[in-house]
């Protein structure tokens, strides 16, 4: 028999059988900082060195990378590999750490259906943002852009991730 854990510890293992949904959520955010710092690093290295001289205007679909300010088809790129990596530290950390989630083919369907609809919010929306709140705040606009990107990705991910993708 396991002996009952008191202080700190225990009052969280408590919480946590009480409310193991909330906790989830709770979970879910702070472990996701590890993709948010992810998707940060890689947006910043790439638009600072690795797509900094891509500068041609783009367009294509519904991506509107053709302002100045949104960095072109480097600005495209950079969001881009900056998604892609954190989705790969997401899924690992959500699947592993929050959900301790095991799964087949069909559940790895709905999670890239997933990860691609909230792809496509994360690089369409950018431009838009940037174009507004450029001349507002220059070359922080980028930074607001992609936080916006973050809480958008959370609202796609979280439902789908714990009723769909994870669910036992």
């Amino acid at each position: 028999m396991e002996k009952e854990q008191t202080g700190f510890i225990g009052a969280i293992k408590k919480w946590k059988a009480q409310h193991p949904d909330l906790y989830q959520f709770i979970a879910f955010n702070i472990l996701s900082n590890c993709a948010t710092i992810t998707n940060f690093v890689v947006l910043w290295l790439s638009t600072m060195i690795f797509f900094k001289n891509i500068t041609t205007p783009f367009k294509w679909w519904i991506f509107n990378y053709q302002d100045p300010s949104t960095g072109g088809l480097g600005g495209f790129y950079a969001f881009l590999l900056a998604y892609v990596c954190a989705q790969i530290v997401n899924y690992l950390v959500q699947k592993n750490l929050v959900f301790k989630a095991t799964f087949g083919p069909k559940k790895l369907f709905w999670y890239i259906v997933t990860v691609v609809f909230a792809g496509i919010v994360s690089i369409w929306l950018p431009p838009y943002v940037i174009k507004v709140l450029s001349p507002i705040i220059h070359g922080f606009s980028a930074t607001v852009a992609n936080i916006l990107n973050i809480v958008m990705q959370v609202i796609i991910n979280w439902p789908m991730l714990k009723f769909v993708v994870m669910k036992d």
